[in-house]
This record gives C-alpha cells, structure tokens and sequence, in this order.
C-alpha cells in the first residue's frame, strides 16, 4: 500500500471542440483537487482541441481527481480518458530530431521504423506542412525528442541515422537536448 506521501501519476486526455478558457478550467480542477501538472502537451488540429499531461500528486488527491473528471469532461464538452501510472523503469538520454523534407507519404513511418528497429522510443513528435519558399510545393518538418538507451553508442547510432537519412535524400539532424 503506498504511504500518502508518495506522489502517484495519472495520465488525462482531453479531446473535444476547442473554445477559449478550456485550459484554464482544466489545469483549475486539477489544481483545485491538490495535483501538479508534471508534463503536457495542448494542440488545436483544424477544430479540435487535444489536451495530454502527466497530473502527479498524493493517492487520495489523484482519486478525488479521477473522481470528478466525468462530469469536468461532460461540462467541457471534452472526451477524457484517464489512467494510471508510474515512473519510467530505465532512463534514457534525450536525443532532439529535426528534419525538413520536400513532403510525401511514408516519412513518418520510416523514421518511426528506423528508431524501432534501433531500440529507441519516440518520446515526442510533432509534423507540420508548408509551402516552400520560391516552388510553392509542400515542405515537411519533423521535430522529435527520442530517448536513446545509456548503453547505446552515440556515434555509431549517428552515423546509422545519418546513412539512413542520406539513403532516402532527407535533410536531418540528430543532437543532444539542450536542458
């Protein structure tokens, strides 16, 4: 049985049509119910509002959260899903991903499959599209964080990337995150 000191972690997501001041009356329940907000991510995809964060706090404050966010999310007007967990069992280095490319289906999917193969987890991902300066056709850029084991060798991997990046005439970067 925890102790009521611990801190537990519970992962929310939020999904719904976006208007102004749901933030606020999200991060205000879970404040208001003795939780922290440990890590989110919030994006506006054409209508639609996505909402993901880590609220971390004593067992007992957790379960009045979860307690309450059926009605917080019928009140939104927000689908949430919540479920427990915990800390992560092996630490890994972050490693930042930046590429931009001239855009076509399958990118994503091969540098997911490139990371997969290598042992190495996406941590955070973000695509967008735009138009290219001068051409006007659809660029696309590609920021990831992965998190590479501490038994891996850097330069080797690097190399790897690289090769990989060059075989499919993609412009990538793979660096250590700045903290």
């Amino acid at each position: 049985m925890q102790q009521e000191t611990e801190n537990t972690h519970l992962v929310i997501t939020a999904a719904g049509p976006d208007r102004t001041g749901l933030v606020e009356r999200l991060s205000g329940s879970i404040t208001d119910s003795g939780c922290n907000i440990e890590e989110s991510r919030m994006s506006v995809l054409g209508g639609q509002c996505i909402i993901i964060l880590l609220a971390t706090g004593p067992w007992h404050a957790l379960s009045k959260l979860e307690g309450q966010l059926d009605a917080l999310g019928a009140s939104l007007g927000l689908t949430l899903h919540h479920e427990r967990t915990g800390k992560r069992a092996e630490p890994a280095i972050p490693y930042s991903v930046e590429l931009v490319t001239p855009d076509h289906p399958g990118i994503v999917r091969n540098l997911a499959a490139f990371f997969a193969r290598s042992g190495i987890n996406i941590e955070d991902l973000q695509t967008s599209t735009y138009p290219a300066p001068h051409t006007g056709s659809t660029t696309l850029s590609v920021m990831m964080t992965v998190g590479i084991p501490a038994k891996m060798h850097i330069a080797t991997l690097r190399g790897d990337f690289l090769d990989y990046c060059d075989s499919l005439n993609l412009d990538a970067t793979l660096e250590p995150v700045r903290g």
